[in-house]
């Protein structure tokens, strides 16, 4: 541990695994105190730990192989959080996880059984919950006595009324579990309870919350408290996303099957994969990439452009479940950060009487409604981590 630095007394390592990255933020049992945040790319040449601690950041070089159980990353990346924050005295480690099913309808400690359990939901995210599964046979592999906890981006919705879950299929689907779950809940968790710390009243009411990363989402909240969300059955759903194709017609899916003779897996590829704002640009998937393309290209312009008409339609959907609106949010990677698009969004929105001051919109200010505005619009910085380890000391016992 380094000279002079802190040492608390126990931790919580919380862990939210991507498809390629694992991010990590490291909290004090005393409060869920923020200690350190991380990030590690699995696809890198040479692994590096990237540590972000009390103003501070550094590269720890990770000399391990990345193998199909993880176990070598975890042993190395254990070993190093240990030498520079005594974790010696880890409590917990905390795990979002996407899907929890029709099960998981909360945080849950995790034994085999229920890992188990949590396992056989991966066809249901194939992208996402692999990921977190290896990390928990891991973790438990090389320590079998540190407990472990999983928090799931459904469980948020799961107390939706049934008629906005329901798709229009035959009932016994449904009952099978064929239903709309939802996800970003972890996200739509933390804006709900930092709403209900800093703005009460807004908290109280109908607040539409944009979740735009290169997964994304939107969710109708009232008294924070779900409501429906643009998200469904799989992570597919709803908006155009980074690499994902957004709500589709499921003609088209019979189509390329049928009649252009398209594997599953081919189709599986390309909607995970290959659509979204990269298929329609032809550029990236990355917005950042889009916008800096799209003054001379045509399909990046118009790649753009659809994801702004998108995300204003689902705003209005999710406006006429609430029965109004009282309150716009953007959070994550492109409603924290991007100007550009939060304005466009915006823009299509003026029949429910939003409108953007361009000025607060160009610093990302916390609050940025224009004077004319019936609606305040806000942009929050999420903390997913922060939800995962406060749910992981509720169930030790330790939380507030």
């Amino acid at each position: 541990m380094d000279a002079g630095a802190e040492s608390p007394d126990r931790c919580v390592l919380a862990l939210n695994a991507g498809s390629s990255s694992l991010k990590l933020a490291l909290f004090s049992t005393n409060g869920a105190r923020e200690i350190a945040r991380g990030a590690l790319d699995l696809q890198a040449t040479r692994l590096e730990l990237v540590l972000s601690r009390q103003g501070r950041r550094e590269a720890l070089p990770l000399a391990a192989p990345v193998t199909d159980s993880l176990q070598e990353v975890v042993d190395a990346l254990l070993q190093a959080l240990e030498s520079h924050h005594a974790l010696g005295n880890l409590a917990v480690v905390a795990h979002r996880v996407v899907h929890g099913g029709r099960r998981f309808t909360a945080a849950v400690a995790v034994d085999p059984a229920t890992l188990e359990e949590i396992d056989a939901l991966t066809p249901l995210a194939p992208l996402h919950q692999p990921h977190s599964v290896r990390l928990m046979r891991a973790i438990h592999a090389l320590r079998p006595d540190l407990p472990q906890t999983a928090s799931f981006d459904t469980a948020f919705h799961a107390r939706q009324d049934p008629l906005p879950r329901r798709f229009a299929l035959p009932r016994r689907l449904h009952d099978e579990g064929v239903l709309r779950y939802g996800f970003h809940g972890l996200s739509y968790d933390y804006i709900a309870r930092t709403l209900a710390a800093t703005e009460p009243d807004v908290a109280a009411g109908r607040v539409i919350a944009l979740h735009l990363g290169n997964g994304a989402s939107l969710c109708a909240l009232r008294a924070g408290r779900s409501v429906d969300t643009s998200m469904g059955f799989s992570t597919l759903d709803g908006v155009p996303m980074g690499t994902r194709c957004g709500a589709l017609d499921a003609g088209v899916v019979l189509y390329l099957l049928k009649q252009r003779g398209w594997s599953v897996d081919a189709v599986e590829d390309m909607l995970y994969h290959h659509s979204g704002l990269l298929g329609v640009s032809v550029v990236s998937g990355d917005l950042r990439k889009v916008e800096a393309a799209a003054c001379a290209d045509a399909n990046a312009a118009e790649a753009l452009a659809l994801f702004a008409l998108r995300c204003a339609g689902e705003v209005g959907r999710l406006a006429s479940s609430l029965q109004g609106v009282d309150a716009l949010v953007f959070t994550a990677g492109i409603g924290e950060h991007d100007a550009r698009m939060r304005a466009a969004i915006v823009e299509r929105l003026g029949w429910l009487g939003i409108a953007l001051d361009a000025a607060s919109n160009g610093r990302h200010a916390r609050r940025m409604e224009a004077a004319g505005s019936r609606v305040p619009v806000f942009v929050i910085p999420t903390d997913e981590e922060q939800v995962i380890a406060s749910d992981a000391l509720a169930l030790l016992g330790t939380g507030p």
